[in-house]
């Protein structure tokens, strides 16, 4: 059979082993990023992508080699410089937003699985979520979404406060997890506090930025602590926890290094540790590599397909070095709420597990 007929009758890309074979039909072809060439970008240098090669009359292929059970990302382009040029692929209908506006097509690997926890339990939540505001700045008459969640318990418990929570919540599914692993008992209850980020100002409130500090102090945690039932934090030091992905990784661990006294469980998940591939450290690893080591737990990921991976590793090797309790993992996928759900549950377990995992 073709690869013109193949295509149109298994979809795109082509699985064969350990190849995904991509194949564009037309006189001409576009070019093609994804998490397998960091969507293009350049960082300072021109911007680039997989070029597809025209293997018979009016088809043209691409084949990267992956493992089994990786997770990719990727989309058609007919200017690299324009996001506006994306164009989807019209042989594969498995379609997801990237967050920022923009949808793309994502394919598995034949041995990469879905966590099943991700799905809510038969007859709903167990515990209750409810949806608050707060008004930031203060006085400005902005408000800004916060969701709290309170686990099925009359006892105190500890609380995680999570960065870009309105994606957590819709991509992440961080409420149905949490909910699902405590119902399973392999975590003891934890209450959420999941505050939407500032928009077009994220890159500012994430980067390291001691403004979001004040914010979670002075409003979240007050907010959190009138509607949830939340262990004293002065008598139990380091029981809260932080979250967050790629800049909110960033700021969950600066987080927990600046208040290490109430947030002792950190989980980051493709810290952005890296800026624009500028080859300078960012506050966060400086803290690590020359401040005093803090008594924080972390759980930290990062993709083998995704720009970050070097900077993570350098952040993870700081803190071994420095002696931190830290459990750092590699997945095959990219920068992208899909991996970084079916993780969830690993690290809470590590983070707040009942068996220590």
């Amino acid at each position: 059979m073709s690869l013109k007929d193949r295509v149109k009758s298994e979809g795109n890309p082509i699985i064969e082993g350990n190849k995904a074979i991509f194949v564009w039909l037309g006189e001409d072809a576009p070019h093609l990023i994804g998490n397998f060439n960091g969507w293009g970008h350049g960082f300072g240098k021109p911007r680039h992508s997989a070029e597809l090669t025209e293997s018979e009359p009016g088809v043209w292929t691409h084949t990267i080699n992956l493992p089994d059970d990786a997770y990719i990302e990727y989309v058609y382009t007919t200017d690299l410089y324009d996001d506006e040029a994306r164009l989807l692929d019209p042989n594969n209908p498995h379609v997801i937003g990237d967050g920022i506006g923009h949808d793309q097509n994502f394919f598995a690997m034949p041995a990469f699985s879905e966590t099943p926890l991700a799905t809510p339990a038969q007859g709903g939540l167990k515990g209750t979520l409810t949806k608050h505001q707060l008004e930031l700045p203060p006085n400005s008459g902005t408000m800004r979404d916060v969701w709290l969640y309170a686990p099925p318990t009359d006892d105190p418990v500890p609380l995680m406060v999570n960065y870009d929570g309105n994606d957590y919540i819709d991509r992440g599914k961080l409420v149905e997890i949490v909910d699902n692993l405590i119902a399973a008992d392999d975590i003891e209850p934890i209450a959420l506090a999941m505050i939407a980020n500032a928009g077009e100002l994220r890159f500012l409130e994430y980067n390291t930025n001691e403004t979001t500090l004040i914010v979670i102090m002075q409003m979240l945690l007050p907010l959190a602590s009138q509607h949830l039932n939340l262990v004293d934090i002065q008598a139990n030091p380091g029981a809260y926890g932080i979250l967050g992905a790629s800049m909110g990784g960033l700021m969950a661990l600066y987080t927990g290094l600046r208040l290490p006294q109430i947030f002792g469980h950190v989980l980051s998940q493709s810290g952005a540790f890296e800026t624009f591939g500028l080859p300078v450290q960012n506050l966060a690893a400086s803290l690590v590599e020359f401040g005093p080591m803090q008594p924080i737990k972390i759980w930290q990921d990062a993709g083998q397909y995704e720009w970050l991976l070097e900077s993570n590793r350098h952040v993870h090797d700081l803190l071994v070095a420095k002696g931190y309790d830290v459990t750092y993992h590699e997945f095959n996928g990219g920068h992208n709420y899909t991996s970084w759900r079916n993780l969830l549950p690993k690290a809470l377990k590590v983070l707040y597990g009942k068996s220590g995992e």
